[in-house]
């Protein structure tokens, strides 16, 4: 795991040569379409104010839970008890990026959108309201966040949201083996470097032409740059973007060479 000097170092270096994030210099139509009428795409939908209540009520929890962690661990408290509060503060992707998440859905319409890394829930909701037709598959390791995050999702009637407990190693290829395909995933499980570039392997046998892989972290540590190179550069992904925090990897045949964009976001 960087330090924060190390990441600031690596953040500004980011900004300072990542594309400006208008679409200039993108020479790709479909990129250009995501920068600008994705990334970019400033409406507020009706369904974030309702998952950021959802979040500022989970950071006002001081409720206590104990908490296993299989991954990476925490890189605040290495404590096993902590507070609703502290991983609605640490552990939940800001608001920024959900909402990101959200538009992506509601874009690209994936049927299939697989989650590793439930949290308290506030992404898999982002997922659920961006198309409440979709099958939401979220997968947790820590049961009692897994609960949390399943009173969540029946307090916001969301009714299209599987929630699988358990380590991913025991329940990944199980929940796998029951779809045809991973139309859309969000990886935000295991900081490791072995772990993701596993989980990345497994995904990939059930992707086709439109599936969107999303990493999350991808510059949080040498070992999650080293899964995020090997992730770019296997010839099954034909175009990445990365924006620094997330990194999004696409496997259309339609970029008959590989393309590679840092984009500020």
């Amino acid at each position: 795991m960087f330090s924060r000097f190390q990441l600031l170092q690596r953040y500004i270096h980011y900004y300072l040569t990542a594309l400006n994030g208008k679409g200039h210099g993108i020479h790709s139509p479909f990129i250009f379409h995501f920068v600008t009428r994705i990334l970019n795409d400033k409406k507020e939908y009706p369904p974030y104010q309702v998952v950021e209540d959802l979040r500022s009520k989970l950071l006002k929890s001081n409720t206590k839970i104990q908490v296993e962690d299989f991954g990476a661990g925490s890189t605040v408290s290495k404590s096993n008890i902590r507070s609703i509060m502290s991983i609605a503060h640490n552990a939940a992707k800001p608001k920024k990026f959900s909402q990101l998440l959200f538009r992506m859905v509601k874009h690209y319409e994936p049927k299939t959108i697989l989650e590793l890394g439930t949290s308290l829930g506030i992404t898999t909701s982002y997922l659920s309201f961006a198309d409440p037709s979709a099958q939401v598959i979220t997968m947790e390791g820590a049961a009692s966040i897994a609960e949390v995050a399943y009173n969540n999702f029946q307090n916001l009637g969301l009714k299209n949201i599987n929630l699988i407990k358990g380590n991913f190693e025991e329940t990944l290829n199980g929940a796998l083996l029951k779809i045809p395909t991973v139309d859309f995933a969000f990886i935000d499980g295991n900081h490791r470097q072995e772990p993701t570039e596993k989980y990345f392997e497994q995904l990939l046998a059930k992707t086709n032409n439109d599936s969107v892989l999303i990493f999350d972290d991808i510059h949080w540590s040498k070992e999650m740059e080293a899964a995020w190179k090997t992730i770019k550069n296997h010839p099954s992904v034909r175009c990445s973007v990365d924006l620094f925090f997330i990194g999004i990897v696409f496997f259309r045949k339609e970029f008959t060479e590989k393309q590679h964009f840092v984009v500020r976001f």
